[in-house]
C-alpha cells in the first residue's frame, strides 16, 4: 500500500459513512476522521453560548478562535471543545438539527475544513461527511458515495440510536429530522452534498453492514 493515502466516504444522513469508515480505517490500519463530529461540536458550541444555529454573522465571529480538537484515546475518536470532552454530548438531536444548520454557513465550512485538510496532509486518512470528495480532498485516492433508501437509513439511525440507550425520539420524528437534513445538505450554496464526479456510488439499501463493508473493502484494494 502507498505510504500515503486518502480516502473519501459521502453520502446523505444515516447513510452508514461513520461506521464504514471506521471498519475501512480499521482494516487498513489508517486514521479514520468523523467530519460530521466536527460541526456537531460547532452547533454545540453555538447553543452553550446561546447563538442561533441559523446566525450567519454570529457564527462565523464564533468560529474565528474556536479551540476544537480531535484526538484518539485507545484507538477511540474524542472530540474535545474548549478542552472539554464532548464526544457524547454532541450526540443529542438538537445537536443533531443544529449541526446541519451550522454547515451551511460558509465561514464555519472554511474553517472546518482548513482543520481536515491539516489533518488529511500529515495522516493517510479515511473521511467521511458530505462534500468531502468535491470539496475537503478533491484529490483523494479512492472516492465513494454511499447511500440507502430514506427508509433504511432512518431504521439504521433508529436501532443504532436505541441500542445506545440514546433514543429520545419516535421513528417517524427520526424521519423527518433526516429529510430536513437532506434537503438542508443538498440546497445549500456552499459546498452541497453531492457526488463526485469521479466517486463509485453505492446504494446499500437491503445490504447487512458486512455486505456492505466487503464491497467498500473490494472497491478501495482495486483502487490503491
Amino acid at each position: 500500500m502507498r505510504k500515503h493515502i486518502q480516502i473519501a466516504i459521502d453520502g446523505p444522513s444515516g447513510a452508514g459513512k461513520s461506521t464504514m469508515a471506521k471498519i475501512v480505517a480499521k482494516k487498513l490500519g489508517i486514521m479514520y476522521l468523523d467530519t460530521g463530529a466536527m460541526y456537531r461540536a460547532v452547533a454545540l458550541k453555538a447553543i452553550k453560548s446561546g447563538i442561533d444555529t441559523k446566525d450567519g454573522d454570529a457564527l462565523a465571529e464564533m468560529v474565528k478562535d474556536i479551540d476544537l480538537r480531535i484526538v484518539y484515546e485507545n484507538g477511540a475518536q474524542k472530540v474535545l471543545l474548549d478542552g472539554e470532552d464532548v464526544t457524547e454530548e454532541i450526540r443529542t438531536p438538537a445537536v443533531t438539527v443544529g449541526s446541519s444548520d451550522v454547515a451551511v454557513n460558509p465561514a464555519v465550512r472554511e474553517k472546518m475544513v482548513e482543520l481536515q485538510q491539516k489533518i488529511a496532509k500529515e495522516n493517510s486518512v479515511v473521511m467521511d461527511g458530505r462534500d468531502i470528495g468535491t470539496h475537503v480532498l478533491p484529490n483523494a485516492d479512492v472516492k465513494i458515495f454511499l447511500t440507502a433508501s430514506i427508509e433504511e437509513r432512518a431504521k439504521r439511525r433508529y436501532e443504532e440510536l436505541r441500542e445506545k440507550g440514546m433514543l429520545k425520539q419516535t421513528f417517524e420524528e427520526l424521519k423527518k429530522e433526516m429529510e430536513y437534513r437532506d434537503i438542508n445538505d443538498s440546497t445549500r450554496s456552499h459546498s452541497p452534498l453531492k457526488k463526485a464526479d469521479d466517486a463509485i456510488l453505492l446504494d446499500t439499501t437491503g445490504f447487512s453492514l458486512e455486505e456492505a463493508a466487503k464491497v467498500v473493502l473490494d472497491i478501495i484494494k482495486s483502487r490503491l
